[in-house]
């Protein structure tokens, strides 16, 4: 994709305004578990304490993603997003005014991270089908990378910002200024102007998930990669959530120099975003595995821990196969999934990935401090590198192909035919 692609992309009122949305939402995003972590941190003092916080959202988001996966597919997607923002704004909000007024406590703060999970699971399955009712299937692997440098900017920016307003403002305002983003970007989504929606037909959202777990489960490359994120996610949200802050609080510099590991993330998801509106791969899925190694950089980094430098560039590379796979990965569910079944396949996909984040983190949070930082953070790098490994010897990952995106021809994947 040429530069002129770029800005004709960029002229297209949905796509601008999708991305301005993802900006304002990331940026917040990006402070939100800074705030959290260091938060909670000097709330409990404790890690097994804290990880029960942690692991709250993630749970939420178990608990109600496929029903509302279902009924984005049945309703609207764009209305659901709307609605989950609005939640996500109002849980944000009462979670700072708890902060701010010192009336935080590990049962208020469970149980409105738990909300924030709720509605993180409404969310993510209508946003991942909305996309393609944005754009034209031709345009959608330059829209998701235009929308990943937009989320990655804001990731830089958000994570040095919320580094240093926790460090001298604390949690409270901080996550005062995240609900403002999520509010501000409720109003870009309500903006937009998807084309027509075509809507499931099932009988009922008990049949609507068992259909959609008929398209999830027939693609044999789809449900062994969301296995291996299973494993991968709950070592990084271990990682990101609770045991980084909690090392660079005990060994380095604290926030600051957390907010800035942070930062680097952001910086090479824009590197492996702008990487992504050039590149073409024969085999894609091939490449998003490999890219999944770089996921284990930040816990190796840590073990020593290595000078601030050499974590951030271990944080840097880790952002820019982050954002490679997410890119190649979306692009290929957009391609390969009909329409009427996105919602409810990326829910199990959702599903999948997450399912043992909430004890990933629980698991490493006693294991810190039990087992000490650097066992624990051994033992999530491996959790990441293995999975990998099992999965690049799976053929039907390594052999998938796609047809050039730009053209709009059908993705032909030669060795992974739906099996019904």
């Amino acid at each position: 994709m040429d530069k002129q692609q770029i800005f004709s992309l960029l002229k297209q009122g949905n796509v601008t305004k999708i991305s301005i949305a993802y900006f304002i939402s990331f940026f917040g995003t990006a402070m939100a578990p800074i705030a959290m972590a260091f938060g909670v941190l000097e709330l409990t003092g404790s890690t097994k304490d804290s990880a029960i916080v942690i692991a709250a959202p993630i749970t939420g988001s178990i608990i109600i993603m496929l029903l509302g996966a279902a009924i984005a597919d049945r309703t609207s997607r764009k209305g659901m997003i709307v609605v989950a923002d609005i939640i996500a704004t109002l849980a944000q909000l009462v979670i700072a005014c708890l902060f701010i007024f010192e009336q935080a406590n590990i049962v208020n703060l469970t149980i409105l991270m738990l909300i924030n999970g709720i509605a993180f699971g409404l969310h993510a399955p209508a946003a991942m089908g909305l996309i393609p009712q944005l754009v034209k299937k031709s345009d959608l692997q330059g829209t998701n990378a235009i929308v990943g440098i937009a989320r990655s900017s804001a990731m830089i920016l958000g994570a040095a910002a919320g580094g240093i307003l926790v460090a001298t403002f604390g949690a409270g305002m901080t996550l005062l200024i995240d609900a403002g983003t999520f509010a501000l970007a409720t109003f870009l989504v309500i903006s937009l102007r998807p084309s027509k929606q075509i809507k499931s037909q099932g009988e009922s959202i008990i049949q609507e998930l068992k259909l959609g777990w008929k398209e999830f489960i027939s693609r044999k490359w789809l449900w062994v990669i969301v296995v291996q994120f299973c494993f991968i996610v709950a070592s990084v949200e271990a990682v990101y959530g609770l045991i980084g802050p909690a090392v660079v609080r005990d060994q380095m510099g604290g926030a600051a120099d957390w907010g800035l590991i942070a930062a680097a993330i952001g910086v090479g998801t824009i590197v492996g975003g702008v990487a992504s509106f050039y590149m073409r791969f024969t085999h894609p899925l091939k490449v998003a595995t490999l890219t999944s190694f770089s996921f284990s950089f930040i816990s190796l980094a840590l073990i020593m821990p290595l000078p601030l430098h050499w974590i951030m560039l271990a944080a840097f590379l880790g952002g820019i196969g982050w954002e490679m796979f997410s890119i190649l990965w979306t692009t290929t569910l957009h391609q390969a999934i009909p329409s009427h079944m996105l919602s409810r396949v990326s829910a199990y996909d959702h599903i999948g990935s997450i399912g043992l984040a909430p004890l990933g983190i629980v698991v490493a949070g006693f294991l810190y401090e039990s087992l000490g930082f650097q066992i624990v953070l051994i033992l999530c790098a491996l959790t990441v590198i293995i999975p990998t490994v099992c999965v690049y010897c799976v053929r039907e990952v390594r052999e998938f192909r796609v047809s050039n995106l730009e053209t709009g021809e059908n993705l032909e994947a030669q060795s992974a035919q739906p099996t019904n």
